[in-house]
């Protein structure tokens, strides 16, 4: 497996002047023409004064845009987690991320222009977060995680160039995240996968939903199969968007242990009936080996929402210590060899 540090976060430019940039992260890909589009989650914090008797978090009010919030630096508030600040009436982000649109012609060295997408609504209030790109016909879908203080939902954008996005709303309900959609009909239905939040029963693991129209979804099933076996893995969720294979849907996930240490894993799913696990990874696929997977903004994640598949290679777009971009390239045959039957 060949890997390398594609994109650092401080080769990127902040949205505006009173903000700096955290991190760029967990891209989504997809070939559009004789270019590659990468849709890039950008995280940026206030800049912060030493002399602040408050943390400064900025939000994104309805009709008002960009505001700082300032939340007192009291024993009242939790702040052990680098990305979240914890108190029992609110929570907030440390951080709010938006959407760069990046180019590329050889999948490889990208152009970062002018190109965003901004939070715009009450659901996008703490930011955008982690897309993926499926396109149906001529057109894309984005799917992609709006988060707010009213939780965390499921968004879908669509467009027909990547500059003009038409946003069509929530299609999950209120918490949930990790959404991808399959890029075909699967039956005449159309398929996601999805990873509902817990309640104190429930554990974090990916499920499938059904639709006939991309936005009304129903007959949610859960795949207790995806969980892995070789190491204690607390919660799963999908990654890039499924690539239909001659043995079916192979599907790039990630799991991460109880101490949030993340890798990435694989399955593939039956042809006509998604919901069937019947190949899974019997190793990790890729694991924080490289300094820049290791060390961070937060240690040891590797995140995944982009793939490109070809005749030879698997190139996998992911996102390392929620600041950077890294590449990874795998043959077929190393993937094959990494799964088992079920």
């Amino acid at each position: 497996m060949k890997k390398r540090l594609l994109i650092d976060y401080k080769d990127i430019k902040p949205s505006c002047k009173d903000l700096e940039v955290i991190g760029i992260f967990n891209p989504s890909v997809i070939k559009y023409g004789d270019e590659l589009i990468m849709i890039a989650r950008v995280a940026e914090k206030v800049k912060q004064k030493k002399e602040n008797t408050h943390y400064l978090v900025p939000s994104y009010k309805e009709n008002k845009g960009l505001m700082v919030i300032e939340v007192p630096k009291s024993k009242e508030y939790d702040y052990t987690d680098v990305r979240v600040i914890r108190n029992h009436k609110k929570n907030y982000l440390t951080s709010m991320s938006h959407f760069r649109i990046l180019r590329s012609a050889d999948g490889i060295n990208f152009t970062f222009n002018n190109e965003y997408i901004m939070p715009n609504n009450i659901y996008e209030e703490y930011g955008i977060e982690d897309p993926r790109i499926t396109k149906i016909d001529s057109t894309y879908y984005i799917t992609y995680t709006a988060v707010s203080s009213c939780g965390m939902n499921v968004a879908l954008i669509k467009t027909n160039d990547f500059i003009k996005f038409e946003r069509l709303g929530n299609i999950f309900h209120s918490d949930n995240k990790d959404c991808v959609i399959f890029p075909e009909k699967i039956n005449g239905k159309y398929f996601a996968l999805h990873r509902p939040n817990i309640s104190q029963f429930g554990k974090l693991d990916i499920w499938t939903a059904e639709s006939s129209n991309l936005i009304d979804w129903g007959n949610h099933k859960i795949m207790l199969k995806a969980r892995v076996n070789y190491t204690d893995s607390s919660r799963v969720g999908a990654g890039a968007v499924p690539v239909l294979t001659k043995r079916g849907w192979l599907v790039i996930y990630h799991s991460a242990d109880h101490d949030s240490r993340y890798h990435l894993t694989a399955m593939v799913l039956n042809k006509d009936d998604p919901n069937k696990i019947i190949m899974k990874s019997k190793r990790p696929l890729l694991e924080p080996t490289e300094v820049y997977e290791k060390q961070g903004f937060f240690q040891n994640v590797v995140f995944t929402c982009g793939l490109i598949a070809d005749k030879d290679f698997l190139n996998i777009y992911y996102g390392v210590c929620d600041d950077s971009i890294a590449y990874a390239q795998l043959s077929w045959k190393q993937l094959w060899e990494n799964l088992e039957e079920v």
